[in-house]
């Protein structure tokens, strides 16, 4: 086989739903994967998926039939993995076992204590894209924070406030921020952002004065939560799938 010929390793693995392609290769760079009983680290490994047995820890990988591409409305207490050491819910936990037998695994991540809207699917490409800061699709987020924002501070949202991430000072992009409506002492704010850092909208506000009290995500590009309620899911229309694919 040429080096042009087949497929790469960590392609397929994120074809068949065992993870995203950024984790597919972090699992070939560990040795969990063989190939025809070869541990194989180099992520420049094709194989040929019809004639090679590929293997995870031991288990058969076989490639993915059919692709599915799901909307959840994550409940608050849910974890954003495919399984967990801690043994916590994840939200594969709300799924039915026919399609947790797809391998469908989340597309980014929602914290624990967030709810909304989620992405699940076992299209590797699909998850890559949407998670590539190069696509950058619109989260939309609604907050209920502590107290009531003035428009100094929904201006400074609007700038870009510094927040630190791991240790790091950050920067971050424009976001749109407005008041959606008021809360006794504490207020609901809409906040729209193209970036996915960990906790971000957390920090954002906690930066300007406003710690968040409740959190979810509304919206995904031209996904909206709509009325689905916490912990029902439904799949995506073929026209809304075709939507999150186009290019920009």
């Amino acid at each position: 086989m040429t080096q042009s010929e087949g497929e790469r390793l960590a392609r397929f693995l994120a074809h068949a739903g065992i993870a995203s392609r950024r984790h597919a290769e972090e699992l070939i760079a560990a040795g969990r994967v063989q190939v025809n009983g070869e541990t194989i680290t180099s992520q420049g490994t094709r194989i040929l998926p019809e004639r090679d047995l590929v293997t995870v820890d031991g288990r058969p990988v076989r490639p993915v039939t059919s692709y599915v591409y799901i909307l959840l409305h994550k409940p608050v207490g849910y974890v954003t993995t495919a399984s967990d050491p801690q043994r916590r819910s994840t939200v594969l936990d709300l799924l039915p076992e026919e399609l947790r037998r797809q391998r469908v695994y989340p597309v980014g991540r929602l914290d624990r204590d967030t709810s909304g809207l989620l992405l699940l699917t076992n299209d590797g490409d699909f998850a890559l894209r949407l998670t590539h800061p190069r696509y950058s699709l619109e989260k939309r987020y609604h907050a209920l924070v502590e107290g009531q924002p003035s428009s100094e501070a929904l201006e400074m949202l609007r700038k870009g406030v510094s927040i630190v991430v791991e240790n790091q000072a950050y920067t971050t992009a424009p976001a749109k921020a407005r008041i959606l409506r008021k809360d006794g002492t504490n207020t609901w704010v809409e906040l729209t952002i193209h970036e996915g850092r960990k906790r971000q909208v957390r920090r954002m506000l906690s930066a300007v004065g406003h710690p968040v009290l409740e959190l979810q995500r509304v919206a995904i590009g031209p996904l909206t939560l709509g009325n689905l309620p916490p912990g029902q899911w439904r799949y995506l229309t073929e026209d809304e799938v075709k939507s999150l694919q186009k290019k920009k």
